[in-house]
């Protein structure tokens, strides 16, 4: 069906099309005149042209420090900021590791890349001296711009023993011998940036993510300038901002989450973004943050949910959300009705990955089904697929994929850096394959399996572990749960469940036989945990995604 496009508003309508139906529906959406588009020329130096004192970000400190960056602010630092990074030698091309955790400075700094066309590497400060070795070899660091709190400085000092390529480092926050002093260098520098005749912009490469490597080493997804443009879906008909409000997206910068949630999508809206800067999560902190700032939207991993939901929320004023939203990893519907039971707000949950931006989702206008991904977003057409050339029917569990066509979709990465083997696996036959299993009913709506890897294949059945997580999570005492495979001599494999109890619990020989009893009472046969195991964390990356492959690759390891 065609529709009639007709821009978006503010500063995204030079850029974006769309169709909404009278429902608030988005149906279509399109993009033009971005050959040449810099998200930090484009929309940041815009939005200080338009409305230079607008707030674009309010920053919380670790210490209670309250900033209002305006967006006058931000292109006058990201301005210095680019001199700055100029003057030490970055250039159009090169790859700059950014290691800010949730420190102010990492806007300035990315955008500042943006401007002078170098790429940005973001990486979590909790990586260590071997991380940051594979990092630099493969991604041919030449700059990295880290925070002084903890050991992160030390461990790349260890790594940059063993790479020579590592010519600029640059430290924020602090001043240590060996390293550029950020925050008192940038001062000295102009906070006017003229744009190079020859900018990057359009399909050049502009970000590269490591993916969360839980089967292998990461992949660097490298993504071009018009990945920004993919995120306006994410923020204004996902998370759904309020341009005179305040969005809330927890995740490190360290992480594609971020830029999903604290940056692009959220500025093309022209809303302002909230970002405190801990160090430790606690739940009663966050719902605090969200009470005294009247914050309107919020995001968070489906991690943080569960801990949300096993606090008193009755006793914050929660009243000035007005939407909720997760990905990451699939969302247990019993988090989804207890989360609804005590706000009234219904979590509107959605799916991409690194290499993507938000491909399916609760958009706004839809209702929502507890433990549904949604449905696919207009700017991919999502086929979920048996095999190769057999696309699966209504019930029918296969691969997500997102086909191609001739102009593959704005936020599609480009390929993963300097592997083509890795690049061919994924994309071919017209489509990205995704790795991720899930099933579509027949109105639509998308339910996730689990990882390609994840299935179980037991007694002749193929399970997913995200269905019997499910079950588990349905009982008061359990925090958190993975359902893995171990070997099995008669069915091949058989189920466990990893189990994360609350903190009033003891664990027992007697609670996992009542367990065991609510299983078989609950589940088929074949879908039963065969062991049942009571652990105090379960592995997760960094992102907050549970790492199911290093529990499996565990039991089958000690087999």
């Amino acid at each position: 069906m065609k529709y009639e496009l007709t821009p978006e508003k503010g500063v995204a309508g030079k850029y974006i099309s769309s169709y909404v139906d009278e429902s608030g529906l988005l149906k279509a959406i399109d993009f033009h005149d971005d050959d040449n588009f810099n998200f930090g020329f484009d929309i940041v130096d815009a939005l200080a042209e338009k409305c230079p004192d607008k707030t674009a970000m309010l920053h919380i400190s670790k210490d209670g420090k309250e900033r209002r960056i305006t967006f006058r602010d931000m292109k006058n630092y990201s301005n210095k900021a680019a001199n700055y990074l100029h003057y030490l030698g970055v250039r159009k091309g090169d790859r700059v590791l950014l290691v800010l955790k949730r420190h102010y400075q990492f806007w300035f700094t990315i955008i500042a890349l943006h401007k002078i066309g170098a790429i940005a590497v973001p990486c979590s400060f909790l990586l260590t001296r071997k991380d940051f070795e594979y990092r630099f070899k493969a991604g041919h660091i030449s700059a990295v711009v880290a925070t002084a709190d903890g050991d992160v400085a030390d461990e790349i000092a260890r790594a940059s023993k063993n790479y020579q390529g590592l010519k600029t480092k640059i430290l924020v926050g602090g001043s240590k011998e060996g390293w550029s002093n950020y925050n008192r260098d940038i001062r000295f520098f102009s906070g006017t940036f003229k744009k190079p005749s020859n900018a990057a912009g359009g399909n050049d490469p502009m970000l590269m993510f490591f993916t969360s490597g839980t089967t292998s080493y990461p992949k660097m997804a490298t993504h071009s300038y018009k990945y920004p443009l993919g995120h306006y879906i994410t923020a204004k008909y996902w998370h759904q901002v309020d341009s005179s409000g305040l969005h809330f997206t927890i995740s490190d910068t360290g992480w594609g989450k971020a830029l999903w949630g604290k940056l692009y999508g959220q500025w093309l809206s022209e809303a302002p973004v909230f970002t405190y800067d801990y160090d430790d999560f606690y739940a009663k902190e966050i719902l605090g943050m969200i009470e005294k700032y009247r914050i309107t939207s919020f995001c968070a991993p489906p991690t943080v949910f569960r801990m949300l939901v096993h606090v008193d929320m009755s006793k914050f004023d929660l009243s000035s959300l007005k939407n909720v939203s997760t990905a990451g990893e699939a969302l247990n519907p019993e988090v989804y009705s207890k989360f609804k039971k005590a706000t009234g707000l219904c979590i509107m949950e959605g799916f991409g990955q690194t290499e993507t931006t938000l491909t399916i989702a609760n958009l706004k206008g839809m209702k929502p089904r507890p433990g549904s991904m949604g449905k696919p977003s207009p700017m991919y057409d999502i086929r979920i697929m048996v095999d190769e050339n057999t696309e699966a029917a209504p019930g029918e569990t296969g691969e997500v994929c997102i086909r191609l066509g001739d102009n593959p979709p704005r936020g599609l990465f480009l390929g993963y850096y300097l592997d083509k083997e890795k690049t061919d696996a994924v994309l071919h036959d017209g489509m990205y394959h995704t790795g991720d299993t899930a099933y579509m009913d027949k109105d639509g709506y998308m339910w996730y399996v689990g990882r390609v890897d994840d299935v179980i294949k037991t007694a002749g059945y193929r399970v997913g572990p995200f269905e019997i997580e499910n079950e588990i999570m349905k009982l008061p005492y359990v925090l958190e749960c993975a359902v893995t495979s171990v070997p099995d001599l008669v069915r091949g494999q058989a189920i466990k469940a990893s189990i994360v109890l609350t903190k009033d619990m003891v664990p027992s020989d007697k609670l996992k036989k009542e367990i065991m009893k609510y299983l078989k009472a609950n589940l088929a046969s074949y879908k039963r945990p065969k062991i049942v195991d009571f652990v105090e964390v379960l592995p997760k990356t960094s992102s907050g995604k549970v790492r199911r492959a290093e529990i499996k690759a565990k039991d089958w390891e000690q087999a």
